[in-house]
């Protein structure tokens, strides 16, 4: 006959027993935080996406609307000659029940043209965005070598950069070809950040902000001009102040326009036409369920020409549309 276990042993298998068991129990909570916490990454992921997507349409309709509101801006008037639509500022707010949009109105004539602005203008512009002397000047005589038919001998140094895509010596075609100059950088044709005295970070514009291919050769928007293109073009600095602080308050008219440009010859320059091609750009943002604002916003932008109602049944033209727009 064979003995019967001792009490050691039997707790000794009990113990065994039970630490097997608390591996298994430690595995299986892992396992089921790990699951728990994937779903509710891909929860969250999937709700952004949601976001997003309603954003895109809202801002989609908001470009929409702003289009009806622009053409029905000079017919219907309110009782004291105000449009009751559009009355030519360069913002328009729109609220509708799953969201906001804040929709620009972009002119190309507060652009300079990338095609006939003068060397003077590029090289104080590109200074204007933060460039150095160096950079500026290797970036100016790309542009006037890339843009001129036959090569000039003086530009000649615009084509011993680093860049593999020799100058074209046509007119830029689209905005982008900037890109390919000499000495461009992404941060110098799109914008970047920088911190103010305080600290803070600002939006620093770039070139693609200012100089379009479709921009003004001559009369500046004086509502919409980046502050980079009025220096450009030899507006003083506490002109370009006062200039922006009439925007604060409301479209700039010509009368205003007319008493602050005494005695600055540049202010010559600007005017309050917005011309017929325009970027009409819409940021929107949803709201959620509760009724409070989504972090998720998307911007979208159509850049049109206006079109001429007595000779064309269509009121305007689209050029590009931009599915999703860096806005600050």
């Amino acid at each position: 006959m064979s003995p019967m276990p001792s009490n050691g042993g039997r707790a000794a298998g009990r113990g065994s027993a039970l630490i097997a068991v608390l591996w298994l129990v430690a595995a299986l909570s892992a396992i089921a935080f790990t699951v728990a916490s994937s779903v509710h990454s891909e929860v969250g992921r999937v709700s952004n996406s949601t976001d997003g997507l309603k954003a895109y349409y809202l801002a989609t309709g908001a470009i929409e609307r702003a289009l009806l509101y622009l053409q029905w801006g000079p017919a219907y008037r309110n009782p004291d000659g105000t449009s009751r639509y559009y009355d030519g500022g360069p913002i328009m707010r729109f609220e509708f029940p799953t969201g906001r949009a804040l929709v620009e109105m972009i002119p190309e004539t507060s652009k300079l043209n990338v095609n006939s602005a003068l060397p003077e203008e590029l090289n104080a512009l590109v200074l204007a965005l933060g460039a150095g002397p160096e950079r500026a000047r290797e970036i100016t005589l790309g542009i006037v070598d890339w843009r001129t038919p036959q090569l000039d001998p003086s530009a000649a140094l615009s084509i011993a950069g680093t860049s593999s895509f020799l100058p074209r010596h046509a007119s830029f075609q689209e905005i982008e070809e900037l890109l390919l100059v000499n000495g461009m950088t992404p941060e110098l044709f799109y914008g970047t950040y920088e911190r103010d005295p305080q600290g803070a970070l600002v939006r620093r514009h770039g070139l693609a902000d200012c100089l379009s291919v479709y921009g003004s050769p001559g009369g500046l928007d004086a509502n919409t001009a980046d502050p980079a293109v009025l220096a450009a073009v030899g507006i003083p600095p506490d002109a370009i102040s006062a200039i922006v602080q009439l925007r604060q308050v409301g479209p700039i008219r010509m009368e205003a326009l007319s008493a602050l440009g005494q005695g600055v010859p540049a202010m010559g320059r600007l005017g309050v036409a917005s011309g017929t091609i325009f970027t009409v750009r819409a940021t929107a943002q949803g709201r959620l369920a509760d009724g409070t604002p989504s972090d998720a916003r998307r911007s979208v932008a159509v850049m049109l020409k206006l079109l001429d109602r007595a000779k064309s049944s269509e009121p305007y033209h689209v050029l590009r549309w931009y599915d999703n727009v860096w806005v600050e």
